[in-house]
């Protein structure tokens, strides 16, 4: 299976280059688009994270069909700016519109397929809502979304770099490298103020949808799945399947095969019509 790595100039941010990789399930397919519209799985990573973070690229290396990731802006080996906020949020839609476009002039590549981890699952259901070729994807894959934005621990796990200092340095490791980032009190409000009560009205309503959650989950409540599985169930042009994975914490440590074998399982049942709202491998 062909891997080919690309990068490109964003439209939005001069000096910026996002760079991503297209694995390929079909070693016939050129490096020109052709007449045939090719279907392909766009995987979002999440904050402070990168294209092949936890799961991402086993589950982008087993996928039945075409598959892109890529870092987004400020992350990894996309430069730019990263911001928490909605800025941050609104620079993540352009960059999907970036690769998007690339994906499409280049390979012919039309999004059937979406996957976001986190803060990409917000995005990636975010510019479905918005996107004119977000309407057209038929499956999304919700991983670890969070819903209520308010409902964190930011701000008490900084509370001591901001009395201190006015600032806090987050600090983790991205693809064996430590990256620092600079949290002011700010940046947490204006996280806060990211909305996502879209789903509830102007997510399109023939994307059937897979939410799956950790129990464990001490960054994003268990709970914020079920309110995602009330908004996207019970429409009468698509399904939600819920499952849950017991002992599993927001980035799935150790739980890395049932999370891609669910998301294998639940695009074979797409693909031959046998969806249906509920729980996985319910019944």
């Amino acid at each position: 299976m062909p891997s080919i790595k690309f990068q490109i100039p964003h439209p939005n941010e001069e000096g910026c280059v996002l760079t991503g990789i297209i694995e390929q399930q079909n070693a016939t397919i050129g490096k020109e688009a052709d007449a045939h519209v090719k279907p392909i799985a766009l995987i979002f990573h999440g904050a402070m994270g990168h294209k092949d973070y936890l799961f991402l690229k086993k589950l982008a290396q087993s996928l039945p069909i075409d598959s892109c990731r890529f870092d987004f802006r400020g992350n990894h080996e996309s430069n730019g700016i990263w911001y928490m906020g909605e800025k941050g949020f609104v620079n993540d839609l352009q960059d999907i519109d970036a690769v998007v476009a690339y994906l499409k002039a280049q390979y012919g590549y039309r999004v059937d397929l979406a996957i976001g981890h986190s803060r990409g699952s917000i995005v990636g259901m975010r510019w479905l809502a918005t996107a004119p070729e977000g309407q057209g994807v038929s499956g999304y894959v919700n991983v670890s979304g969070r819903y209520r934005m308010k409902l964190h621990t930011y701000y008490d796990r900084w509370r001591e770099g901001f009395e201190k200092k006015g600032i806090f340095h987050w600090k983790v490791r991205v693809a064996g490298k430590e990256v620092v980032r600079e949290v002011r009190p700010a940046d947490i409000r204006d996280f806060e103020e990211v909305d996502t009560s879209f789903v509830w009205t102007k997510f399109p309503k023939t994307t059937d949808v897979l939410t799956i959650h950790g129990l464990d989950d001490l960054v994003v409540q268990p709970f914020d799945a079920m309110i995602y599985a009330r908004a996207f169930s019970n429409r009468p042009t698509a399904t939600h399947t819920l499952h849950y994975v017991e002992g599993a914490d927001h980035n799935f440590i150790g739980h890395y095969e049932e999370v891609v074998d669910t998301i294998l399982g639940w695009w074979d049942q797409k693909t031959k019509g046998k969806l249906k709202d509920g729980v996985w491998l319910a019944g």
